[in-house]
């Protein structure tokens, strides 16, 4: 099972204190969080894109390849990438650079977005669906080509443009459609990409049928995943104690985006929300597994202001205690025996 540390980056005070540490404090956290990730045998790490929130990070491929640079096998993503928000001769640029720079190890996630004043600040509120996918067709040529030569409507034209640097990766870096909606499931269907289902607050089953969806129309094909809100410590008792306040902050914050305008925080610790001992967390990742027939999983641990050290050490026994004991669905299992 791959698994990635997911990073949103919520900039908030610690429940418990007040204290909200600088946000070059936080950032450093990010990287720091990434370089234990790696230790602790974690596939990869993405990090999310935000705009004029106190979701603080707006670069995420900087980062990146910081993270790049105090690494050697994890793998980078953008958790994700707003491409209808960027033009794709600039994200096929950056993406190539932190290929080149990671020895091949950048991942890209697109999508649309949640936030319409994200959208209406960067002038992109009419056809968003429209541009991005024009923009995702545009990006994956430029990735792919050496010579490109386009016209669409949104952008200016392209005539014989070759993006530099080119990438490691052949064809090109893996690029990940991000949404549960059935649109968004077609498209990467027709463009035969993974897709990352999204990072809410709600209960995975309301995934199933997009999943299913996108399996059925690939044959039993593709590649799933799923992001969770995960906390794990020596007990579960612990767990929930130290948690609870952190994830509730996070849904207070999160929610206009993310949620359904119900914050019940037994409800969310029961379905979207993932904590407790090293048994109970591996036994309730190895469920969304078999629930969805997931090929990796995201695990976002540092939300609502939680201690930088407590993130810490909750990568490490994740890694030590969870990771060991999570399985492949029966159906990516099977994949895999095929080749």
């Amino acid at each position: 099972m791959d698994v990635y540390l997911l990073i949103l980056g919520d900039h908030l005070p610690d429940p418990a204190t007040g204290i909200v540490v600088t946000e070059g404090e936080r950032l450093q956290a990010f990287v720091d969080q990434a370089v234990v990730a790696e230790e602790a045998g974690f596939t990869g790490v993405a990090i999310g894109e935000h705009h004029f929130t106190r979701y603080i990070v707006s670069a995420p491929e900087l980062l990146l390849a910081t993270i790049a640079a105090r690494t050697s096998t994890l793998r980078l993503s953008t958790g994700v990438t707003l491409l209808a928000h960027h033009d794709p001769v600039r994200v096929a640029e950056e993406l190539a650079t932190l290929d080149v720079l990671s020895r091949g190890r950048a991942e890209l996630i697109v999508a649309r977005g949640v936030s319409q004043r994200t959208d209406v600040a960067f002038g992109v509120q009419d056809d968003l669906r429209a541009r991005f996918d024009e923009n995702l067709r545009l990006l994956l040529r430029l990735l792919e080509e050496p010579h490109v030569t386009w016209e669409g409507k949104y952008r200016s034209p392209l005539v014989d443009v070759t993006t530099t640097p080119r990438p490691v990766q052949q064809p090109r870096p893996l690029v990940w459609i991000g949404s549960g909606s059935a649109v968004s499931a077609d498209l990467a269907v027709e463009l035969d990409l993974p897709l990352m289902l999204p990072s809410t607050l709600r209960d995975p089953s309301t995934h199933r049928s997009v999943v299913e969806r996108y399996r059925a129309a690939l044959g039993g094909a593709g590649r799933v995943a799923l992001p969770s809100h995960v906390f794990v410590a020596p007990t579960a008792a612990g767990a929930r104690a130290m948690w609870r306040p952190h994830l509730a902050a996070y849904a207070e914050f999160a929610d206009p985006w993310r949620g359904d305008g119900d914050v019940n925080l037994d409800a969310l610790m029961d379905g979207a929300a993932v904590c407790g001992d090293p048994a109970e967390v591996a036994e309730r990742l190895n469920g969304l597994t078999e629930l969805l027939g997931l090929d990796a999983q995201l695990v976002m641990v540092d939300i609502g202001g939680m201690p930088h050290q407590a993130v810490l050490d909750t990568i490490r026994l994740f890694g030590r205690e969870v990771l060991p004991n999570l399985t492949p669905s029966p159906a990516t299992a099977a994949r895999r025996a095929a080749f």
